[in-house]
């Protein structure tokens, strides 16, 4: 019998009551020949199974509980790693869980042994699910702070679903959130977010209403910043994307980029950015109004720290394998296979998308990062958010004040990162 054929205990003994009440009621001839069969079934050893046909094969319990394998010092790095990755599933946080020792070890948030750093290489995604369950039990998570006419410009635009299954970093969603709050009256901030299908790389940009010159002024500034090359824009057919003025901005600013958008009334042919609106930004800033200058550079001061902690520090899953399950002919569900979780720089490092000199540079930027810390200063900018006042009635905000040139550095502690290409560039590595 192989490996993968042999019977659990449970069955063993579930098989072996079965064939008991057959084996007392037998005679000496036929005994023996249950007993060869159920040699050859549970590997038994005839005496054994002797033995165990005059018991009541019941299991007995363990006299001596068996130890621990991962004591308290696992238990307790993980009640500082688990806050640190800001509370994600055991799937994407065991295979991680050595990386950010180490880089919690290096700032001083964990003290790092030999023995416990091999323990947390070998821990199970179950056994750290276990441990989890402890820990949310003992300390309970702190929740987060927490819509016409066809647009003709569109016509020419094809509509489609970016595909799980693309490789080449550049390929991005796009979606514009609204902060207005019950309502829609006046000018209010929108968070326009990106999200990379292959690599799952998050941009974010707060702007205050949505014409053409905060949304230019908020594209450029991410398009300054991004490491790597954009290849397609794929947002839904809303008309801050698809007007006249953004349609010249990418044929003439940016050549090279390729547009699409989704099918109308499709939400799901965005379903990274879709998902992305609600872990990364419903989730930090709620259903909210906010409507002030004020309000929309301290959500930018955020963003730029949201910017390093979730592409250099939050481990992402990608699907890799998809298997249509059929019954009774007819396709019943979707059985889906993910990789091991990573985070977005490292599967864009697994590419030739980014330039040595910017992979140094953000590997730079990770190294003397203390990301619990990073943590806590994004909960901080959170309440900063909420204290500030929103726009005064009647009186108009300038939005002007609100707009970063390219070249600007990001704000909230991020050192100076322009990564920014130029047309030839764009063309040449797209």
């Amino acid at each position: 019998m192989s490996a993968e054929e042999k019977m659990s205990i449970d069955e063993r003994r579930k098989y072996l009551r079965q064939m008991q009440k057959r084996y007392t009621k037998a005679g000496r001839k036929e005994k023996g020949q249950l007993l060869d069969e159920m040699e050859a079934v549970t590997e038994l050893d005839r005496k054994t199974l002797i033995r165990l046909m005059k018991s009541n094969l019941e299991r007995k319990a363990r006299r001596k509980q068996r130890g621990r394998t991962y004591g308290a010092e696992v238990e307790d790095a993980m009640r500082v790693i688990y806050p640190s990755y800001d509370y994600i599933c055991a799937e994407r946080l065991t295979p991680n869980l050595v990386w950010m020792a180490q880089q919690l070890a290096r700032h001083g948030e964990l003290e790092l042994t030999e023995v416990l750093l091999e323990k947390l290489g070998q821990v199970s995604i179950s056994t750290v699910n276990r441990v989890l369950g402890r820990i949310r039990q003992d300390e309970p998570r702190l929740p987060r702070k927490s819509p016409r006419r066809a647009n003709r410009l569109t016509r020419d635009i094809p509509t489609l679903r970016l595909p799980w299954s693309i490789q080449v970093p550049g390929s991005f969603e796009v979606d514009l959130v609204h902060h207005s709050g019950p309502s829609t009256a006046g000018e209010y901030m929108c968070t326009l977010q990106l999200i990379d299908v292959a690599t799952g790389w998050s941009e974010r940009r707060a702007v205050l209403g949505r014409s053409f010159i905060v949304m230019e002024g908020a594209f450029r500034y991410i398009l300054a910043r991004l490491p790597f090359p954009v290849v397609e824009i794929h947002p839904d057919n809303g008309s801050e994307f698809f007007n006249h003025h953004m349609l010249r901005f990418w044929d003439e600013i940016v050549q090279g980029v390729k547009l699409s958008r989704s099918r109308p009334f499709h939400k799901n042919d965005n379903p990274r950015v879709e998902q992305k609106n609600s872990t990364l930004v419903r989730a930090y800033l709620g259903h909210e109004r906010l409507d002030s200058v004020s309000q929309v550079l301290a959500t930018n001061r955020l963003y730029d720290q949201m910017w390093i902690y979730y592409n250099l520090f939050q481990p992402v899953m990608h699907l890799v394998e998809k298997e249509v399950i059929q019954q009774n002919g007819q396709p019943a569900h979707v059985k889906r296979r993910h990789d091991q979780a990573r985070t977005p720089f490292d599967r864009l490092c697994a590419t030739d998308a980014i330039l040595p000199e910017h992979r140094q540079q953000l590997e730079s930027l990770r190294d003397q990062t203390n990301p619990r810390q990073l943590r806590q200063q994004i909960y901080d900018a959170i309440d900063e958010i909420f204290s500030l006042p929103g726009a005064m009635p009647g009186i108009t905000e300038d939005v002007r004040l609100t707009l970063a040139s390219s070249s600007t550095a990001p704000q909230g502690g991020v050192p100076p990162l322009n990564f920014a290409f130029n047309r030839t560039q764009i063309l040449k590595r797209s």
